[in-house]
């Protein structure tokens, strides 16, 4: 795990998302959220069922995101409490508790359900009972849901390890080692795994490749390059997943850049400067990203050009984008979820599904979307 002299960096990064750096510890000075602006709605969100799971996403700033493996719809709390719903009528399928604080989640595939613990442990459920097929200690905290391809089981823990596990059995298969930025935000993002490769962000600002039979590395690239004069400074996590679109990797850095990858190579095929501590999302030949002080951004995939930008936001510590239907769904710190037109931007629906707000990025699923909150509420949303 990192130092505790900067545990409280890592406990800040709800702050982090919604203000810059440099006036961090300078909180009595920070603007309020922006409030939120009146526009005429173009777009009805439908609540099609909402369900409470235990106590969300908890207080260490977790990001939960459920999972989907046919019709069934996995989700689990920060105590961890793990459900297995009907994804269409929210009925509940089975319902375990493990009684751990779970904090990387949730990794669905192949018959599994994967999470992650603070405790630095992953799990493995059976999908369709909910038993516990296998688990496993790491080297420190998993923030992420650990993801399998089948043969292999690919966790990324706080400090930067990565480490493959045996999709059988839980057994390691090997770990590699890097370095990690001596600040960091908290979290990270989830590898991309293949086949043959594990790619994943790190929180020195450089995107790593591996092969997943013995871990040897394919490749590295730096996204961001560290500047300025204090450690706060120079903090450039990528704490979102990676997006892939055809053979091109795209990823977003703090205080850094968004880029686009070749994904056989890591080449550089274009970079822009931004900040993002999240995902970004990927639609009609663009990218979406939101930004840390509050702005949704619209980027051309192919020349890095700005489409579009709605800073109406500000301030309001934003989820990752997804893009649902014709639209970017965004979140915020008051549990609004925002409908953006992917055209140019403009707000086309709102819906609270949240009080105590709502960080983790949307999940979905066709015309389905799935908005779970962090006191604990979980919305199917359709639109109509």
């Amino acid at each position: 795990m990192k130092p505790w002299k900067h545990a409280a960096v890592l406990a800040m990064a709800a702050t982090l998302a919604g203000c810059s750096i440099g006036n961090l510890f300078n909180s009595s000075k920070e603007q309020p959220p922006a409030p939120l602006t009146k526009f005429k709605e173009e777009v009805q969100l439908t609540k099609e069922w909402s369900r409470t799971i235990g106590e969300g996403q908890g207080e260490t700033y977790n990001q939960l995101v459920p999972a989907v493996e046919g019709d069934t719809l996995f989700v689990a709390d920060v105590t961890g409490q793990v459900m297995a719903l009907d994804r269409f009528s929210g009925k509940v399928v089975w319902h375990k508790e493990l009684e751990l604080l779970v904090s990387g989640g949730v990794g669905a595939g192949y018959g599994q359900i994967l999470l992650g613990t603070l405790q630095g442990e992953v799990i493995a459920l059976d999908s369709g009972s909910g038993a516990e097929i296998w688990r496993s200690r790491v080297s420190s905290e998993v923030l992420a849901p650990p993801v399998s391809n089948g043969d292999v089981v690919v966790v990324q823990t706080q400090d930067d390890r990565l480490i493959a596990l045996e999709a059988s059995s839980g057994s390691q298969r090997w770990i590699y080692e890097s370095p990690p930025a001596v600040l960091t935000l908290r979290g990270t993002g989830a590898p991309l795994v293949t086949n043959q490769l594990a790619i994943v962000g790190l929180s020195s600002g450089k995107v790593l490749a591996l092969e997943t039979q013995r871990g040897l590395p394919i490749w590295e690239q730096r996204v961001a390059v560290p500047t300025g004069r204090s450690e706060l400074e120079r903090v450039v996590d990528i704490d979102g997943g990676l997006a892939m679109s055809g053979g091109t990797l795209y990823v977003a850095t703090f205080q850094g850049n968004i880029a686009a990858l070749d994904m056989q190579t890591g080449r550089p095929l274009w970079q822009r400067q931004a900040s993002s501590n999240g995902s970004v999302a990927l639609g009609y030949g663009s990218v979406y990203v939101s930004l840390a002080e509050g702005a949704v951004e619209g980027i051309d995939e192919r020349s890095a050009s700005a489409l579009w930008k709605n800073d109406a936001l500000a301030r309001r510590q934003l989820s990752s984008p997804e893009v649902f239907s014709s639209y970017v769904a965004v979140g915020d710190l008051e549990g609004y979820l925002h409908l953006l037109s992917q055209v140019d931007g403009r707000f086309v629906g709102r819906i609270r599904i949240d009080s105590k707000g709502l960080r983790a990025r949307p999940l979905v699923v066709g015309d389905w979307l799935y908005a779970y909150g962090n006191g604990g509420n979980l919305v199917a949303l359709t639109v109509r």
